[in-house]
């Protein structure tokens, strides 16, 4: 088990299913990326470096990719709350793949450039 196990085992349903859809998806559009846990929450790291995080609070749940991918998607965020680093959905207004995979790629795309 990781980190990130130990702490989804702590989230209640159906909130754990629906990070841990969340988780899967990160996985599948940065498939390199690294599991870690930041500032108390599940994450990933892409090539060293912080790309998103993701938990369950109690009336919502939040991903955190960082103000950039925020402010390049904010139209197709509108319907959320959103914040300088934060997505915040609900069980009845989940975050849809297609968009979770932007938010991803955005984050990584970021990464990359900086690196160069």
């Amino acid at each position: 088990m990781s980190v990130v196990d130990d702490y989804l085992a702590t989230v209640p349903e159906p909130q754990k299913s629906e990070l841990e859809r969340v988780r899967k998806i990160i996985l599948q559009t940065a498939p390199e990326a690294q599991e870690v846990m930041t500032y108390g929450m599940p994450g990933f790291t892409y090539k060293g470096k912080y790309l998103i995080s993701f938990a369950a609070f109690k009336d919502h749940m939040s991903v955190f990719p960082g103000a950039e991918p925020i402010v390049l998607l904010k139209d197709q965020l509108k319907d959320y709350k959103i914040s300088k680093g934060t997505v915040q959905f609900t069980l009845e207004h989940p975050l849809p793949e297609s968009l979770i995979k932007q938010i991803v790629l955005s984050a990584a795309d970021r990464i990359l450039r900086t690196a160069e």
